[in-house]
């Protein structure tokens, strides 16, 4: 099948105009495989397809009086064809042959282009894991300070969960490209099964290995579920980069354009607003999953409760999911990471996230774990409420009959909590 969309925008695939092509390439696929059974001519397959063609117009008037636009389609398809050879346009089919074939091929051309800008954005960010690999920065767990990381590791983490991500994607992907040529209830009864084998190896997709009248909607909800996924892991992301941006944190910042404006009122403003941006889309996203999953229950072999749903969560959360991979890339390309004020914020209040160091050393000193614990605790404790953790620790006569005061400031050395990072990142360069 010749590729229609490459790199063009993804809404230009749902709009109408692209539909009934679709339609249209089910049809002339369809007649192919007839053809290929002997069962049309060949005179009759080359007029087809030289004359096979439709008029949104044309379809729009048809439908206004019979009600259903696969029939006002196909009534234009054959008044293009001429009376002689139409009796072989969509013989033995059922409306949702078309429409849910086509549907798949309108998803896997979609995914296409999502692919390709998923695949930058990895790049992107395995880029910038690696080249703050040793960047020291506050891990925090609660939102609270627990202990040094580096900032390439906190990205190689985003890198290992999108990675999962695109893996769930393309598992979906390969669920819900499928095509049916099955006939009314799907039991072949007018149509040879040959024909639906033929015809989605011309569209470039694999039969359902069974269909009712539709392809089962647990399909598409699990499409639609890695799609969420996506949305909600750049989300996190995002989310992330907003806390990091705080006034009083201030370790990462959007990029910000010569002439860019943060507030009508406050020209010290600075705001992650690509970030909100993408945190409130990824909401739009999550709810039109919710949908997806709403549309397996249907009644019996089919019924069109889920159509009217698809026409917009489908279009909309591949374009939307495509929007997200490509601005978030932006956002990271743009970056702007003070690897100064990452460092200043593993050393306030005199260190304290070195706590658990400290109480480890006087234990293999000869304290009792939980002896440790609370004095490390009281002058960590109190440091938080204004005091200093090291001042206090170097006062302490407890602590300085175990502890020489260069043993104490080995303590705070953040290399060693990253001896392992080297490790981490050879998983990762491949």
């Amino acid at each position: 099948m010749i590729e229609r969309y490459s790199r063009e925008e993804i809404s230009k695939i749902w709009e109408q105009e692209s539909k009934f092509r679709y339609y249209l390439d089910v049809e002339l696929a369809v007649c192919k495989a007839y053809n290929l059974l002997g069962k049309i001519p060949n005179e009759a397959l080359n007029h087809i397809q030289n004359k096979a063609d439709f008029s949104i117009q044309r379809i729009d008037e048809i439908e206004a009086e019979v009600k259903h636009d696969v029939i006002a389609f196909l009534t234009n398809v054959n008044e293009n064809v001429g009376c002689e050879y139409s009796k072989y346009i969509h013989m033995g089919l059922t409306s949702s042959d078309v429409i849910d074939t086509a549907f798949a091929l309108q998803i896997k051309n979609s995914s296409k282009i999502i692919f390709k800008d998923f695949e930058d954005l990895l790049k992107v960010i395995k880029e910038l894991a690696f080249k703050y690999k040793n960047t020291i920065c506050i891990g925090r767990s609660h939102g609270v300070h627990a202990e040094v990381i580096t900032f390439g590791f906190k990205l190689l983490n985003w890198y290992d969960e999108l990675n999962r991500a695109k893996k769930t994607f393309i598992n979906a992907l390969d669920d819900v490209t499928v095509g049916q040529i099955s006939g009314p209830v799907g039991t072949y009864s007018n149509v040879p099964v040959e024909v639906e084998k033929y015809a989605c190896g011309y569209l470039g997709l694999k039969p359902a290995k069974i269909s009712t009248q539709i392809i089962s909607r647990d399909r598409h909800a699990k499409f639609m579920f890695s799609l969420a996924l996506i949305a909600s892991l750049i989300e996190q992301f995002a989310t992330e980069i907003r806390h990091l941006q705080k006034t009083e944190v201030r370790e990462v910042e959007e990029g910000f354009s010569i002439g860019q404006k943060g507030s009508s009122a406050m020209p010290h403003k600075k705001n992650p607003v690509l970030c909100e941006n993408l945190c409130g889309l990824s909401r739009v996203v999550r709810s039109n999953m919710i949908t997806a999953f709403e549309n397996v229950n249907l009644w019996h072999e089919r019924d069109i409760s889920h159509s009217s749903a698809e026409r917009i969560i489908f279009p909309d959360s591949l374009i939307l999911v495509d929007f997200m991979l490509v601005r978030f890339k932006n956002v990271m390309e743009n970056l702007v990471v003070h690897e100064d004020n990452m460092l200043k914020n593993t050393k306030l209040y005199g260190g304290v996230i070195y706590s658990q160091k400290i109480m480890l050393k006087l234990t293999e000193r000869g304290f009792a774990r939980e002896d440790a614990y609370r004095l490390v605790q009281k002058y960590a404790l109190s440091a938080l409420n204004g005091g200093d953790f090291k001042n206090g620790l170097l006062r302490d006569s407890e602590v300085t009959a175990k502890l020489s005061e260069s043993e104490i400031e080995e303590c705070f050395n953040p290399k060693d909590y990253l001896q392992n990072i080297e490790t981490i990142f050879e998983r990762f360069e491949n």
